[in-house]
């Protein structure tokens, strides 16, 4: 049966291959961040000259399959591009004055504000079951990052940054869930990455210390295309998927992040793994896995009742 005309044409129900897609988001971009401590550059750098990358790229490849952006899907995708943008400049700011984990505990609020907003924004049902999933799955976050005895002290400047780049990575996540019916998904990253890349010149370039960050070496835009190739289609797959996923399940799948990037930093670049770290991982992914579980239990459920004949009132 075809479902509601969207931006990326009618669709029928494609809840199962959104759930995989926002899987596989996730798994790109803590991939992504392995990747990003192989690159020798600033944080800022890395991310301007990777949006800059990926315009260009996405870009091209729209005009040569003959499609146009218009104004209007300019004005869509503008204020998503900008937040975005930011969402990244903030970040970067913020591991210069706090510890990696320290930011990362601060971010993996997010889900909770997600949770929240999903329910008051999008009419979501959110009960107990899945707020103590939730609250789990962020002790089995904070394990990993402090069961490593790293340095967890606090650092107010940054943590207050990480807080800032927590709070616009949800109103991104928000953004875009409200505009995907009204713009395809490519449409979308083309544009994001554009508009994000002239926003965080001026950042990237006060952080460099000149007028425009260094040109990359060879070596480096290598990198950057591992990074627009691995990360970044994990943003394309998770905008494709907040047309088919619920806000709170998106949110809620972005805590298996730091878990899946110190197990990928175990792999490849020999970063030791304390047991009790092992176990954080075990007790996030076992969380995020029931968590998925139900929400394909609960839309076949609810597929099911809608599709059952009524009975006619004698």
């Amino acid at each position: 049966m075809q479902g509601t005309p969207t931006a990326d044409g009618p669709t029928g129900d494609r809840s199962a291959v959104g759930r995989l897609a926002a899987v596989g988001a996730v798994f790109c971009w803590s991939a992504g961040n392995v990747i990003v401590a192989q690159v020798d550059m600033g944080g800022l750098a890395i991310a301007f000259w990777r949006l800059t990358l990926g315009g260009l790229v996405y870009g091209t490849v729209l005009h040569l399959t003959g499609r146009r952006i218009t104004w209007a899907q300019v004005r869509l995708a503008f204020p998503v591009s900008v937040v975005f943008a930011l969402e990244l400049g903030v970040f970067f700011a913020a591991l210069h004055h706090t510890s990696v984990a320290n930011a990362t505990i601060v971010g993996s609020l997010q889900t909770i504000v997600l949770l929240v907003v999903a329910s008051r924004r999008f009419g979501e049902r959110i009960g107990g079951w899945l707020i103590g999933v939730a609250l789990v799955a962020i002790g089995g976050v904070a394990v990993v990052m402090f069961g490593g005895g790293g340095d967890a002290s606090l650092h107010l400047r940054g943590d207050l940054l990480a807080l800032g780049a927590m709070v616009l990575f949800s109103s991104y996540f928000v953004m875009v869930k409200n505009v995907r019916a009204r713009i395809d998904t490519f449409t979308l990253q083309t544009l994001t990455m554009t508009i994000g890349a002239v926003v965080l010149l001026p950042m990237a370039a006060v952080d460099a210390g000149r007028l425009v960050p260094v040109w990359p070496s060879g070596s480096q835009w290598a990198w950057l295309c591992l990074l627009l190739a691995v990360p970044g289609t994990g943003h394309f797959l998770m905008n494709w998927a907040h047309l088919h996923v619920s806000l709170s399940l998106a949110g809620l799948l972005t805590l298996a992040i730091p878990a899946l990037s110190a197990a990928g930093a175990w792999l490849a670049l020999d970063q030791g793994l304390a047991p009790v770290q092992v176990a954080g991982m075990v007790v996030v992914v076992a969380s995020l896995m029931l968590v998925v579980r139900r929400d394909a239990r609960l839309h076949a459920a609810a597929v099911s009742r809608a599709g059952r004949p009524r009975t006619e009132s004698r």
